[in-house]
């Protein structure tokens, strides 16, 4: 069951719509998938993603989802509303200092070590794939991505997740990985591409999903883009 609650004391906000290529990878979805894993209620506020209303804009500065209030304490940032979670539930993050500090840091190492070369992927295989510096910037880019992948595959290679059980790290490495899903990079990581398949299978994962997913469904685009 959802954990999703028009009562409750979390809130997260998502957006209302965002076009097919960015259904599922929304940021809005790590802070969902994390309260889904831990049993914690949340309830969500949508915002125009063509529009950006003024409550969003006063706490994000880039307009940009989520942003998390837990009673008087607002956060944005899907990093710093995962941390914020963590500490309300061992099951997102281990109380064992040493196991503690291993999970913060592949979740710092997921947004810094890893995401950035996504972003560039995407922008090179999708975005701007017709451009000509794009078709001379993939190969080089892929190699890269697969020697920040290798260390990855070394550790997966004997164990399910980032540490000794899943936590809020798993959480941002696998959203981070969705990018190239499908693609002939992850392909390559089989352990890789197994640990992302299995972040996916589990039932949080499914239920943040469908909420992400029926927001998008139920609301449909703004006028402007349905014209």
């Amino acid at each position: 069951m959802s954990m999703m609650r028009p009562d409750a004391p979390i809130e997260i906000a998502g957006y209302q719509w965002v076009p097919p290529f960015a259904r599922g990878f929304v940021r809005d979805l790590r802070p969902r998938w994390a309260c889904e894993e831990a049993g914690i209620p949340y309830r969500e506020r949508l915002a125009d993603v063509t529009d950006k209303p003024g409550w969003l804009l006063d706490v994000q500065p880039w307009g940009q989802v989520p942003i998390m209030r837990d009673g008087d304490i607002v956060l944005f940032e899907s990093g710093a509303t995962l941390l914020h979670l963590g500490e309300k539930s061992e099951a997102l993050l281990p109380r064992d200092p040493q196991q503690r500090a291993a999970a913060i840091s592949w979740l710092m190492g997921a947004f810094n070590s890893v995401e950035p070369w996504m972003f560039e992927w995407t922008n090179v295989t999708a975005f701007a794939r017709g451009e000509e510096w794009a078709k001379l910037r993939r190969p080089s880019l892929e190699e890269f991505i697969a020697k920040r992948l290798a260390p990855l595959e070394k550790r997966l290679g004997g164990q399910d997740w980032l540490g000794d059980t899943f936590t809020i790290a798993d959480i941002a490495m696998v959203t981070v990985l969705r990018a190239i899903g499908g693609s002939q990079l992850l392909a390559d990581h089989r352990a890789t591409q197994a640990y992302v398949a299995r972040g996916e299978a589990r039932p949080a994962f499914q239920r943040a999903m469908s909420d992400q997913l029926a927001a998008f469904d139920r609301n449909g685009p703004p006028a402007s883009q349905g014209e």
